[in-house]
């Protein structure tokens, strides 16, 4: 309520205009789920958890459901009086189940993989019990300092640029964000805030930043310049003579033409691993463009990225060092469950002079550490933990042996395609995806065989489509990253393929079944 009655005397429990309140001593409120109760049922979750990943492999991999289809089955409104717990979990198996597209199943192959394992699931599980709300130092110490160690563990682990680490004592460091699309708004406002800075330039000027990203980079660039209210989106093309990689000299006639129209470059977002086919953008020549011009330069690795923790991919990493910051999804393709995603600046001061707000009642020890001031929102939760599980639980050897497995994989799956005269790759296959499609069959074709398989349950992919006009080209994707996903289950998608195939395309002379050996770690 907002009206004088929030402030009107009380006189014998009555307020003034009739409402009751309570009268007598309080007496201690009895919730319906107490601590003993709550062990057993926690005990109950758990098997439920260890029994849903045992039979998450046969159930249809993505939900058949239609729009709507929840809303005639709940109640219209809160429950009078609260339900027994046993009701409650018959009500998920028989209204909720059928709407989840299971994400953990080893068959799910669309988009990027949200990975998750039992030691990330029991660190949400302590954090969910702690719900510390760490904005500040002082809110849960353990909680900024764990992450900051977290932060440089991880670092390391990827061979990052020793600016980027919090022990480095250069001014740089690292933070968990919630989401790529987070961290891509928080350095796009810091490059902002850097380049108003710059002398010459004053707020006035914010309506002539520019900012530039390639026709690859994940949607969360545009999105961020809408948020930040950057008017200049430059979306810079692309094209399959480069596999789809930005170049350098686009990038520089861009800038050059906006230096001529009167405008300011402010920041570049490049990609190892772009969403559609796992591109990985020509990071040095960018790099060596944004310095000549003093402008931001932001890698978005947000699946890829882990990929630095093994020797024989470094190569795609090639120019950190010159670069300004940089992101990885610990939840797409390194065991933490969702949301963890890091983010790691080499210069932090530009971030805090455009999110740094400290009301007084904030005002306490430890204020220089707060990752409040990191961040777009004021809350944050305890993620350094499930990171730390992790980390801990695999170590160095066990991340390595989980990345390359599904690399393997990948590999495999490719060399599959390729050996049937029906198909072909439609991208070089990069890191965990592979993109192909039916050779020489139309978009409806290759659409219509992308749904067969999808309504068959048994594995569950998706689409994308590059180029322009009449050279456009419907690929479907194959991204190889689930959790508990084997090699039985990419040769039964394949197999799921193959006969979607069968009854779609026509017939050539395509083999039942190709066994291909997965190639050695340093062919991945």
């Amino acid at each position: 309520m907002n009206g004088a009655a929030d402030h009107a005397p009380v006189a014998n429990g009555v307020i003034n205009g009739g409402m009751s309140l309570p009268t007598g001593e309080a007496e201690d409120y009895q919730h319906p789920m107490d601590a003993e109760e709550f062990r057993r049922r926690g005990y109950e979750m758990v098997d439920w958890i260890c029994d849903y990943h045992s039979r998450v492999e046969g159930l249809p991999t993505r939900s058949q459901v239609h729009p709507g289809y929840l809303a005639p089955q709940l109640p219209a409104q809160v429950p009078a009086e609260g339900e027994p717990w046993p009701a409650i979990m018959a009500d998920v198996e028989r209204h909720i189940m059928p709407g989840v597209t299971h994400w953990q199943s080893p068959n799910f192959f669309a988009y990027y993989p949200a990975n998750s394992s039992y030691p990330g699931l029991l660190g949400e599980m302590m954090s969910g019990a702690f719900n510390t709300i760490g904005f500040s130092w002082i809110g849960s110490p353990a909680a900024t300092e764990l992450e900051t160690i977290m932060m440089d563990w991880l670092g390391k682990l990827l061979d990052l640029p020793e600016a980027f680490l919090s022990s480095s004592g250069t001014g740089g460091g690292g933070v968990i964000q919630g989401t790529a699309s987070e961290a891509e708004v928080v350095v796009l406002l810091a490059a902002r805030a850097r380049t108003l800075a710059q002398a010459g330039h004053s707020q006035e000027d914010q309506g002539r930043l520019v900012v530039y990203t390639s026709d690859q980079a994940h949607s969360s660039v545009q999105k961020a310049c809408m948020i930040s209210g950057t008017a200049h989106c430059r979306t810079l093309r692309t094209n399959a003579a480069h596999h789809w990689a930005l170049q350098a000299d686009t990038l520089e006639a861009a800038i050059e033409e906006d230096l001529a129209a009167g405008l300011i470059p402010s920041f570049v977002t490049a990609t190892i691993g772009t969403t559609s086919t796992c591109t990985v953008d020509d990071i040095p020549a960018l790099a060596a463009v944004c310095q000549k011009h003093g402008i931001w330069l932001h890698i978005d690795g947000a699946y890829a990225g882990v990929a630095a923790a093994l020797p024989e991919q470094r190569h795609h990493f090639a120019g950190l060092a010159s670069c300004d910051s940089f992101s990885t999804n610990m939840h797409k393709a390194l065991l933490t469950n969702f949301d963890c995603c890091a983010l790691w600046v080499q210069d932090a001061e530009p971030l805090k002079k455009a999110l740094s707000l400290t009301p007084e009642f904030l005002r306490a020890k430890g204020n220089a550490l707060d990752y409040k001031d990191w961040q777009l929102p004021l809350g944050r939760r305890f993620r350094a933990l499930k990171a730390w599980f992790v980390l801990r639980t695999y170590g160095v050897s066990g991340v390595q042996g989980y990345l390359r497995h599904h690399f393997r994989m990948a590999a495999e799956f490719a060399e599959l395609v390729q050996a049937d005269p029906r198909f072909e790759l439609s991208a070089p296959q990069h890191f965990g995806l592979v993109c192909f499609h039916a050779k020489g069959a139309s978009r409806e074709t290759n659409a219509a065989l992308l749904e067969a398989v999808n309504a068959s349950g048994k594995a569950f992919l998706i689409h994308t489509e590059l180029g322009q006009g009449d050279a456009k080209q419907f690929m479907i994707r194959m991204a190889i990253g689930g959790t508990h996903t084997q090699p039985r289950h990419v040769r039964a998608a394949w197999a799921a393929i193959q006969e979607a195939a069968d009854a779609i395309l026509a017939p050539t002379s395509a083999p039942a079944n190709i066994e291909v050996a997965a190639p050695d770690t340093d062919q991945c």
